[in-house]
């Protein structure tokens, strides 16, 4: 079985320390080689950073993060305790700087944030926090400890969603999270299909295009399937499929479009969409297992690619499956500027840009040997490689920039 392994770096001075059945506190000195686990949630301290592990199998388990809890204040404890006797997981940070690192990468579906913290004040915290488009749509509630009267416009000011000017009961605090947590997965839903739906709206204003994101999507769960992949990376494929190029609603149909080869400044705007697909896709928490698809879907494996010129097992696996395919759906569709190859002429390109160094070349077989079979799979793999077709010749980089 292959699974996808995230791992996040963050150069903190803290290590995590339990807290119950499902919490975790952020605090501490930092010990190389200390080591905390949750599930399949692991963290652990290597040369000053703090190493985070996602190998959690995806669950509808609402996360709330705690910042700027003290693990001695028995009413922090109060708190955690309340959060998870109704299910949520709960992680506590100590201070500011340590929840900015791991908020991007956690994605809690509720932040709780005390207004006065040891490093960096909980106002600063909330903007900083609103500021990044992948904790936009994330709810953040300020608790409030100082007296200042002024403090309830500030933390709206700040992009609060709620503001606590005293400790509520246990009561009045669940059904005010409840609240909080029913809106936001209203909001994601809505979110998620506008998305969707701009997707088909990109597809369908690409002449030659309409289908392409389908098929890609089955064919790499297909491709999926034959690999043994996990049912979280299936998924991945499946959503990633249909919504890897939604970052084209920012580049002109008139480059879509173009009849001929692109300009260097039209490849730049075409070389953005990766971007700012990931950008629109990275609020809602069920899109994140999708966000690599997105954003790496145009690296090669030499490391000539883009956005961020990634390099061979550097890119992720549940990508190069899905290039794959989208490539090989790409040549055998018209397009603006050719007609669509035939599968083998297709597949012979697969194998061309895989001795380039440009694909897995053991994707590429086994690819190959899905869609026509072993044999056949051998032959076209040994009539491409002596002699560069004509298609690869003209470059096929123009074909896959758009």
């Amino acid at each position: 079985m292959v699974g996808a392994v995230q791992y996040l770096r963050v150069p903190v001075n803290n290590v995590l320390h339990p807290r119950g059945a499902s919490g975790w506190i952020v605090g501490g000195e930092t010990t190389d080689g200390a080591c905390s686990f949750h599930g399949a949630l692991a963290f652990f301290i290597r040369s000053g950073f703090l190493v985070m592990r996602d190998e959690r199998e995806m669950t509808m388990t609402a996360t709330v993060l705690i910042v700027g809890a003290d693990p001695l204040n028995r009413n922090c404890a109060d708190w955690e305790a309340i959060l998870q006797n109704q299910g949520y997981e709960v992680i506590a940070a100590r201070g500011g700087e340590i929840a900015l690192a791991i908020c991007p990468h956690l994605q809690p579906d509720l932040v709780l944030l005390n207004d006065l913290l040891p490093d960096i004040h909980g106002f600063e915290i909330c903007r900083r926090l609103k500021a990044d488009p992948r904790n936009r749509l994330t709810p953040v509630v300020l608790l409030k400890a100082s007296g200042d009267s002024s403090d309830v416009s500030r933390g709206f000011e700040a992009g609060a969603d709620d503001f606590w000017e005293h400790a509520p009961t246990p009561g009045e605090a669940l059904g005010r999270v409840h609240s909080l947590l029913q809106l936001k997965t209203y909001i994601d839903e809505q979110a998620e299909s506008v998305i969707f739906s701009l997707a088909h709206s990109i597809e369908t204003q690409d002449p030659g295009g309409g289908g392409h994101c389908s098929r890609v999507s089955n064919y790499a769960v297909r491709f999926g399937k034959s690999l043994d992949l996990s049912q979280d990376d299936l998924d991945a494929l499946k959503i990633g499929g249909l919504i890897h190029d939604i970052g084209k609603i920012g580049v002109p149909n008139t480059i879509l479009s173009k009849p001929g080869p692109l300009d260097s400044e039209e490849i730049k705007i075409v070389e953005q969409h990766p971007i700012l697909g990931e950008q629109i896709c990275a609020p809602l928490k069920s899109l994140r297992h999708v966000l690599p698809i997105i954003r790496h879907h145009h690296e090669r494996m030499d490391g000539s690619g883009y956005p961020d010129g990634l390099q061979g097992e550097h890119i992720p696996l549940t990508v190069r499956i899905l290039q794959i395919v989208d490539i090989c759906d790409a040549l055998t569709s018209d397009r603006s500027y050719r007609k669509g190859l035939s599968l083998s002429r297709a597949l012979i390109v697969l194998f061309e840009e895989a001795d380039r160094g440009w694909l897995d070349e053991g994707l590429v077989s086994q690819f190959a040997s899905l869609v026509v079979g072993s044999e056949n799979s051998v032959a076209l793999g040994n009539r491409g490689r002596p002699q560069p077709s004509d298609v690869a010749k003209n470059g096929v980089g123009a074909i896959r920039s758009v």
